[in-house]
């Protein structure tokens, strides 16, 4: 009893002479993350201004902010197959009526990639396993095209290339006997 009377004190706030309850379900991260990543931050400014504060869920804030970095890493690499698909429509379909639409995506995700990317991320990522997705993708949409063919195994470009997003430059990089 007087465990769970500590504990209940533990997830409490005074405020005044009023006693304000505010724990959390033990299910909360699993059921409601807004939610539960709301009421850490809270918590974590609180501690931050030091105050003491034993609703912490430690393990999950952990494993959240590890997964946090490795989110955009992903967010960074999913955009880069992106912009290798929307080139490659670009350069196989060049009277196509979406070819504006296309170049505009592709902006959007060169302007996506330049907000994401971080330094630290060049060495966590390798752009031949991202064509090497993305050339399966294309071609299971784009069978009948001869040019899907005639693209090579290696990617085209490097990072820094993509990075540069100059789509002269990009689409130049694929060959020519890929293109109608």
């Amino acid at each position: 009893m007087l465990a769970a009377a500590r504990n209940f004190k533990s997830r409490c706030r005074f405020a005044g002479s009023q006693v304000i309850n505010q724990s959390m379900p033990d299910d909360l991260y699993e059921h409601d993350i807004l939610t539960w990543s709301e009421r850490q931050a809270e918590l974590l400014r609180r501690v931050a201004n030091g105050e003491r504060v034993n609703d912490i869920d430690w393990p999950h804030v952990i494993e959240e902010i590890a997964d946090v970095g490795i989110s955009e890493l992903n967010a960074v690499r999913s955009l880069a197959g992106q912009m290798m698909i929307h080139l490659v429509k670009i350069h196989l379909f060049p009277t196509d009526t979406a070819r504006v639409h296309w170049h505009q995506e592709l902006d959007a995700f060169i302007d996506s990639v330049k907000d994401r990317y971080a330094t630290s991320m060049r060495q966590r990522i390798d752009i031949q396993p991202i064509w090497d997705r993305a050339k399966p993708r294309m071609a299971k949409y784009y069978a009948s095209d001869t040019g899907i063919a005639a693209l090579p195994s290696d990617c085209p470009w490097t990072l820094d290339e993509l990075l540069a997003g100059d789509h002269d430059a990009l689409l130049a990089a694929l060959p020519a006997s890929a293109s109608k």
